[in-house]
């Protein structure tokens, strides 16, 4: 009796948070904004083991050539960040990157089987609880992975963790063919200088009606450094009130398209394009179209690349 009077007051005065394990949401928020600004990146990926014999995908040195991308917030909330990565390459090209989305208990994720096709998967509040998901899209919007994690304080270190399958990434899917499917691990640092991006990768082989078998493993280090605002200066001026809109109808028609489907599989070409290329096209010719007809005519197009089948 005298040791239950004794270690309950330490009992109370220990957070009721961390004792659930629930996440903070205003911590969580604040980690998650220092994701936002102008940063240096690089990009630097090595095979680390592999089970092909014949692999030829070898580590190679360190690439510290920066390139520079501005993570604009789009969307700004206590339980939603939406960030736009626009990414400034050597020469002065600007190009709208990928977007990143993070929801707090997300309980709808879309998770990747293969062959550009996607399952919707609805997960119990009590699965989510204290989670945030990342859902990272296309270039065009399209999906390409989502997962849940908790940002965890420790040691000294705040970071966030998922393991989720996904497509090939273009560094990949343009110089090889001898795998389908990504498994990543995904760990997200923040340090005192911008934040890692650092990934454990399994290249998996995925045939219908057999267990998944891995080629190769590979370690990746995608490092943000923090820039002066006005290093992002292009980035700004390109992202214009009408591209904004713009991308925010195409935002609108996957919303729709989604929220509807229980499969997503998305076609390579139509009429020899690609989307993002077909999609350029369109921005191109709507910059004066009023905003109900530059839904309409996105729609139109997005229903020509995506099917979404009922079962598979």
């Amino acid at each position: 009796m005298h040791f239950y009077k004794k270690i309950f007051p330490l009992l109370i005065a220990v957070p009721a948070g961390l004792i659930a394990g629930h996440a903070q949401t205003s911590q969580d928020k604040a980690s998650i904004d220092k994701l936002c600004g102008c940063f240096a990146v690089t990009f630097n990926y090595a095979e680390t083991f592999t089970n092909d014999t014949n692999n030829t995908f070898k580590s190679h040195p360190r690439d510290n050539r920066p390139v520079t991308e501005y993570e604009l917030p789009i969307i700004k909330t206590p339980k939603r960040v939406v960030i736009q990565h626009i990414l400034v390459v050597p020469g002065g090209t600007v190009i709208k990157h990928w977007r990143e989305d993070w929801n707090y208990e997300q309980t709808v994720r879309w998770e990747y089987i293969k062959d550009h096709t996607w399952k919707k998967v609805k997960l119990s509040p009590n699965e989510v609880k204290g989670t945030w998901t990342q859902s990272v899209w296309e270039v065009t919007d399209a999906p390409r992975y989502m997962g849940a994690g908790k940002w965890v304080d420790l040691n000294n270190q705040t970071f966030w963790l998922n393991t989720t399958d996904a497509p090939l990434p273009r560094r990949e899917y343009t110089t090889r063919k001898d795998y389908n499917v990504m498994n990543r691990t995904n760990r997200l640092v923040v340090t005192e200088k911008g934040y890692t991006h650092e990934q454990d990768n399994k290249k998996v082989i995925r045939v219908d009606n057999q267990p998944d078998s891995i080629l190769a493993e590979e370690k990746g280090y995608n490092d943000y450094v923090r820039l002066p605002e006005v290093d992002c200066a292009a980035a700004k001026t390109f992202w214009t009130p009408e591209k904004a809109a713009f991308w925010s109808n195409v935002h609108g028609g996957w919303d729709d398209i989604l929220e509807k489907a229980s499969f997503v599989q998305l076609k390579g070409k139509v009429d020899g394009k690609r989307l993002y290329e077909a999609l350029d096209e369109l921005e191109n010719t709507l910059s004066t179209t009023k905003s109900n007809d530059q839904k309409a005519m996105i729609r139109q197009l997005l229903d020509k690349y995506v099917s979404t089948p009922q079962s598979l």
